[in-house]
């Protein structure tokens, strides 16, 4: 008996090991495969899409990079790195509020912000589209901004919120007796405690921001401000494409987010289970 459930266990790993080698390869091949034809010419790339390059040479990257993408990856950086550090401390001074502080109609208020989540971009985007442009704001990186940070405000308000709720409140009493005020409190202990589920929810909104297309298209027009997922379209034309190049410029702007996804996923498994998970 202990033999056969050893021999099941065997067959068991194997299949687990055929499954995430085979999910890997699925995941991995496409980027492999873009940025390999990075390499190549039309003719190649047309010839013969899965054979390697025959000339390892850099120039197609080199065009994307001179015909926009530097701009394009400067912009996405910029708005990324601000929405991202307004997101990240707007929600967690809300989830402090409303785990930490006795307001009125605290629940009323934490629903209202939660039901922010349901809300769909496209139901929006006529009406913010008039609003902007009475403001001034349309086609500019303050429209981005705004838009980044009050669309993701909700869940990472959420994700915040329950990660704080069973934070000891004995730390609230302590910081308290020590004289510390609500803002002290918030930026000296609990924030710093709350370190995983901070990391987890800038990783998640970086994904977001870096790879958002809808807002980008809708709300940006001029080169100027126009971020990687809206400029790489301007490296296609009408009267022939250089495809390995779009596919170079893909590499370039895939390239950051795949290293912070592979160098952080364990920050972000770690944040979201310990909170979540609660």
């Amino acid at each position: 008996m202990v033999t056969r459930l050893g021999f099941l266990g065997v067959i068991a790993r194997a299949f687990m090991w055929a499954f995430l080698i085979a999910l890997a390869v699925v995941v991995l091949y496409p980027l492999l495969w873009m940025a390999l034809n990075g390499f190549k010419t039309n003719a190649e790339l047309f010839g013969d899409p899965f054979a390697l390059p025959a000339d390892w040479s850099f120039e197609n990257y080199a065009k994307a990079w001179n015909r926009g993408v530097s701009d394009y990856l400067t912009t996405s950086v910029l708005v990324t790195v601000t929405s991202t550090i307004t997101t990240v401390f707007v929600s967690a001074w809300a989830a402090y509020g409303l785990t930490r502080v006795n307001i009125p109609f605290g629940k009323g208020v934490s629903a209202a912000i939660l039901g922010g989540l349901m809300l769909a971009p496209t139901v929006a985007l006529v009406p913010l589209v008039k609003m902007f442009q009475a403001m001034g704001l349309y086609n500019s990186f303050w429209a981005l901004l705004i838009l980044y940070t009050a669309f993701r405000i909700p869940f990472t308000t959420f994700l915040i919120r329950a990660y704080m709720i069973d934070l000891p409140r004995e730390v609230d009493e302590a910081a308290e007796v020590d004289g510390a005020g609500r803002w002290t409190a918030f930026w000296r202990i609990i924030l710093p405690m709350c370190k995983p589920i901070i990391t987890s929810t800038v990783m998640l909104h970086i994904l977001f921001t870096w790879n958002e297309y809808l807002f980008a298209m809708v709300f940006t027009s001029g080169t100027g401000v126009q971020t990687l997922p809206v400029g790489l379209t301007s490296l296609m034309s009408k009267h022939g494409t250089e495809f390995p190049v779009v596919f170079a410029g893909m590499s370039i702007a895939a390239l950051p987010v795949v290293l912070l996804f592979f160098l952080g996923q364990r920050h972000i498994v770690k944040g979201l289970s310990d909170g979540i998970g609660k």
